[in-house]
């Protein structure tokens, strides 16, 4: 199954695939197993035994053979250093080696910053993408922003968009309040685990703490087992928060990592609702990009295109420049601010770091902006030719970064 952001077609548009001679990425995702965090022997320390009180929240009924989201029905099962492995029903997905990470590049000696706590979904992604990073927690993804603008770290990472929530972590707009550069993608199949401290039972459970969106993305399994939910900022930090508060009442959703990282039990696995749970994450640098792509890559360009009215018109202009080259776009999505929203809520313009103006870079403010990935680098001649062309009618156009593309789904499985 393949993995891009145009699953939410209210906002999303795909262009149809073709083949140019220096893009051709038309290729379908696979899946790659991480590479190992801190020396873990097993990226998410999956036991071989199950725990006391573990339930089977999707079906299944605790042999390797599995079942999928409770039809009965055994698949064959994934296999993964002598080990099985399901998520409601993962049997598709293709282990292949050990991934290095995107770019071939290891990171050693890079600090990476990213929101939460160790163990968080984002710094598995961070060390994911570059194996050989320290990883530096912030409480707040602007907060790990800052730190790469004021120097303490090279990167930050930040998830953009997921095939259940769609662009809804809204983190494009604050990635256009500094300047900063896309270096580098990469795609995490986001696995949940519901955790407990050791020795308790599923049926002794009777919270589950975690960050918003992991409780939405495991509603239906959270209401099979009659539990009350409470958020907490992360999935990581609400591990943290049990075993430092020693709440044997309590389970929380989280990573098989953060398990290992924190002592606890697993009581159940795959807890999300949506078997294809996906998270787009983009990693950020100063400018100038300190990737360099070779010259036969396959490139990735993300751009933000800014405009006043006349949002349909701006929007056909925009595909016209691109499917005229032959050119294939990945991502647009149309944001209209102008005008009251939802319950005559007045929505607040998108706000764009100007870094080319005269002097400071300067903040200036947009009703209607399209966030655009094509195929091809930025100083591809085709590629260079489409965005003078939308410069000509655009109020403002900004060049957020030029990377590798990655297809890869990386599966932490």
């Amino acid at each position: 199954m393949a993995y891009t952001s145009s699953l939410h077609l209210s906002k999303h548009l795909l262009l149809p695939k073709a083949h140019r001679g220096r893009h051709p990425s038309s290729r379908s995702p696979s899946f790659v197993p991480a590479a190992r965090v801190n020396g873990a022997p097993h990226v998410n320390g999956q036991a071989s035994k199950s725990p006391n009180g573990k339930v089977q929240i999707n079906g299944g009924d605790g042999k390797k053979s599995g079942a999928v989201n409770g039809h009965g029905k055994k698949v064959p099962p994934g296999v993964l250093n002598g080990k099985t492995h399901h998520v409601n029903g993962g049997h598709d997905r293709i282990h292949l080696s050990v991934s290095t990470g995107p770019g071939g590049q290891d990171g050693t000696g890079l600090r990476v910053a990213y929101q939460g706590a160790p163990g968080a979904y984002s710094e598995f992604a961070a060390k994911t993408a570059l194996p050989g990073c320290e990883t530096v927690p912030c409480r707040a993804f602007a907060d790990a922003l800052a730190a790469v603008d004021r120097g303490v770290v090279d990167r930050a990472i930040l998830p953009v968009e997921s095939t259940m929530e769609g662009t809804a972590l809204r983190n494009y707009d604050l990635l256009l309040r500094h300047d900063l550069v896309v270096a580098q993608e990469i795609n995490l199949f986001v696995h949940y685990c519901l955790l407990a401290m050791p020795g308790v039972r599923a049926a002794e459970v009777r919270r589950v703490i975690s960050h918003p969106m992991a409780l939405a993305h495991c509603g239906r399994a959270l209401a099979r087992l009659g539990v009350d939910r409470q958020p907490v900022e992360d999935t990581a930090g609400a591990v943290e928060m049990l075993r430092s508060n020693m709440m044997l009442d309590t389970a929380a959703i989280a990573s098989p990592r953060a398990a290992d990282l924190y002592g606890l039990d697993v009581l159940a696995h795959g807890l999300q609702d949506e078997s294809w749970n996906v998270t787009r994450f983009l990693l950020l640098s100063r400018p100038p990009s300190p990737v360099e792509l070779p010259a036969d890559a396959d490139a990735k360009t993300s751009m933000v295109v800014a405009h006043r009215g006349g949002s349909m018109a701006v929007v056909l202009k925009v595909l016209s420049a691109f499917s005229s080259r032959g050119i294939n776009m990945s991502k647009l999505e149309i944001i209209n601010n102008e005008g009251a929203g939802g319950a005559g809520e007045l929505r607040p313009p998108v706000m764009i770091l100007d870094t080319g103006a005269r002097g400071a870079p300067t903040l200036r403010s947009f009703p209607h902006v399209l966030y655009v990935d094509c195929e091809g680098a930025a100083d591809d001649p085709l590629v260079r030719d489409a965005i003078k062309e939308i410069e000509k009618f655009a109020v403002f156009v900004r060049i957020l970064g030029c990377y590798a593309a990655d297809t890869n789904v990386y599966d932490l499985q």
